[in-house]
């Protein structure tokens, strides 16, 4: 059997070129990065020409809160964009950049899997078009000039203890988490705390996926909060006149990615951050072209639907317009029985009530799309090799119970062909009635906002806040930021906050100990339980496995 990279290294590749003709992108609007991936031009996405175009419909993919078994999220999303252009739809998938600390880390790669990837894989789950270099650049760049600011006499007044704006590398580093700079002596600037983010967490790239043209861009990077002067007034990235040169910095990196799957169906791959910690969709920018150029763009959200799909509609949705006309909910036998709580090490075994018990995950995911967001939705059984039948009807069940079909789907050993029972069950969807909720109103204060999130999506009994958290809140909306959305981080693992409370937990207490202001994305961060903004490796990594050999040829990707 062959691994996913030398599926992909074995694939025959049409030019990036090609792919962008086929779309109606003329030559002059294309910007090619070698031979399989290109940038589309931002002056042609303002053209009449691309905005009088009719709008395509979205398909949102989520899935059942993630596993160690695996769900396959992404590898759904791409069989489904190949299943439905074998049926005749004009379809295309827009996805997240894969961030490299999950790649060296215990994740692997994000380009698919199997027969369902995104290519050129290699590429992708490495530098690509150089996305995250130029979003890391952006962030040191306002992190440098904040501490040069106060080295050279500090006439903003800037109050060093109060500096919430940190460092950021596309790695898992623990040990930058919490770090002192300035050592050394007057030279050097002022000794004070500070720390890193890893790229995927930072408010460049949240700013970056929602920004809609260069002058959004430059206005949210703008508005930016790095820190408070002694007098308590915000200090701003526009105070320190670092918009402009970030904008720079960021100009290319707006540009969406377009490259394709195995089977040709045209991919924009574009932005990547975390659906945990951040709000964990593509660009904007992305999946709008994608609506203006095809027919049916299927899209994913980070992990669940109490996550990364909750984020899309209340965060991404509400700042675009934007609306999904369906969701496909993934989920496997293995991944089931997991919340049914069976071992990890004896998911192999047939154990169909375990899949019934676990199913109480599903159904609390399709109760959050369909019932607090309403949109239709429609489940994908990404079925392994040792799923039995019954397991599989058992799935089906599940899903019966909650009003929703499931359709089993192979596209893992089989592509798009494997995937074409689904692509039909999301177009006998398509057309029904979409009435798109939020579980809070803008209005609501920002503890209400966080309330309403946790009962309704998370199935809590309520919030509580550490002392400097509640302070922070109360200070975010005296200083007239009380109408933002809430983006909360917490553990993919489960409906809580605890990331061993498997199935659909109830009546448990969300703690928020932390709040951060994205003045420029456009949101308040609400970072609960023991969720890390810089992850840390696994005592095995992934990276260990990754190798090249003298002709070049990369192995362990996966």
């Amino acid at each position: 059997m062959l691994s996913d990279i030398e599926i992909a290294q074995q694939a025959s590749l049409r030019p990036a070129t090609e792919i962008a003709a086929d779309l109606g992108i003329p030559a002059e609007a294309v910007v090619p990065y070698g031979n399989t991936k290109v940038k589309i031009a931002l002056p042609w996405l303002r053209t009449p020409e691309v905005e009088d175009r009719a709008q395509g419909r979205l398909v949102l993919v989520t899935a059942v809160s993630p596993t160690p078994a695996g769900e396959g999220k992404t590898t759904t999303s791409v069989g489904l964009a190949d299943g439905l252009s074998r049926l005749g739809q004009r379809s295309l998938v827009a996805l997240r950049e894969p961030s490299m600390g999950p790649v060296f880390g215990m994740k692997g790669g994000a380009a698919g899997g199997g027969y369902a990837q995104v290519v050129p894989m290699e590429d992708i789950n490495l530098h690509f078009t150089g996305d995250f270099a130029a979003i890391a650049a952006a962030n040191n760049l306002l992190a440098a000039l904040l501490d040069n600011h106060v080295h050279h006499g500090n006439t903003l007044d800037i109050d060093v203890r109060t500096v919430t704006w940190k460092r950021v590398v596309d790695l898992n580093d623990r040990a930058l988490r919490d770090i002192v700079v300035g050592l050394g002596g007057t030279p050097n600037g002022f000794p004070r705390e500070d720390g890193f983010d890893i790229v995927v967490a930072s408010e460049v790239m949240a700013i970056l996926c929602l920004a809609t043209s260069l002058g959004d861009l430059k206005e949210r990077l703008g508005r930016i909060v790095v820190a408070h002067t002694r007098d308590k007034k915000p200090v701003t990235a526009r105070d320190l006149e670092a918009d402009g040169a970030m904008a720079v910095l960021l100009k290319d990196a707006l540009s969406p990615n377009l490259v394709q799957t195995l089977e040709g169906t045209p991919a924009m791959i574009h932005g990547g951050p975390f659906a945990n910690i951040a709000h964990g969709c593509n660009s904007v920018m992305a999946t709008r072209t994608a609506l203006r150029l095809a027919d049916i763009v299927v899209t994913e959200a980070g992990f669940g639907a109490d996550l990364g799909a909750e984020k899309f509609i209340d965060i991404k949705c509400r700042t675009s317009g934007m609306r999904p006309s369906a969701a496909v909910v993934v989920a496997t036998v293995r991944a089931l029985k997991f919340h049914g709580g069976v071992a990890k090490d004896a998911l192999g075994v047939e154990d169909v009530e375990a899949v019934r018990r676990g199913g109480t995950n599903l159904r609390q995911h399709l109760t959050n799309l369909r019932e607090v967001f309403g949109v239709p939705a429609v489940v994908a059984i990404n079925r392994f090799p040792g799923d039995t039948d019954a397991e599989i009807e058992a799935v089906i069940e599940q899903a019966a119970e909650a009003g929703v079909p499931a359709y089993p789907a192979t596209h893992f050993a089989d592509g798009g062909a494997g995937a074409e029972a689904l692509a039909q069950g999301v177009l006998d969807v398509l057309d029904e009635d979409v009435r798109l909720r939020h579980p809070y109103d803008l209005a609501d204060p920002l503890v209400t906002k966080a309330e309403k999130l946790a009962e309704k999506v998370y199935g809590a009994s309520g919030v509580t806040w550490d002392g400097k958290a509640k302070r922070r809140l109360q200070q975010i909306t005296d200083e007239g930021y009380g109408d933002l959305p809430v983006c909360v981080a917490k553990t993919q693992y489960s409906f809580s906050t605890d990331p061993t409370a498997v199935g659909a937990p109830k009546g448990h207490i969300v703690h928020v100990r932390e709040v951060r202001l994205n003045a420029g994305a456009g949101f308040v961060v609400l970072v609960t339980g023991d969720v890390m903004t810089m992850p840390g490796l696994p005592k095995v990594p992934a990276s260990g496995h990754i190798d090249v050999s003298d002709d070049g040829t990369v192995s362990g990707l996966s």
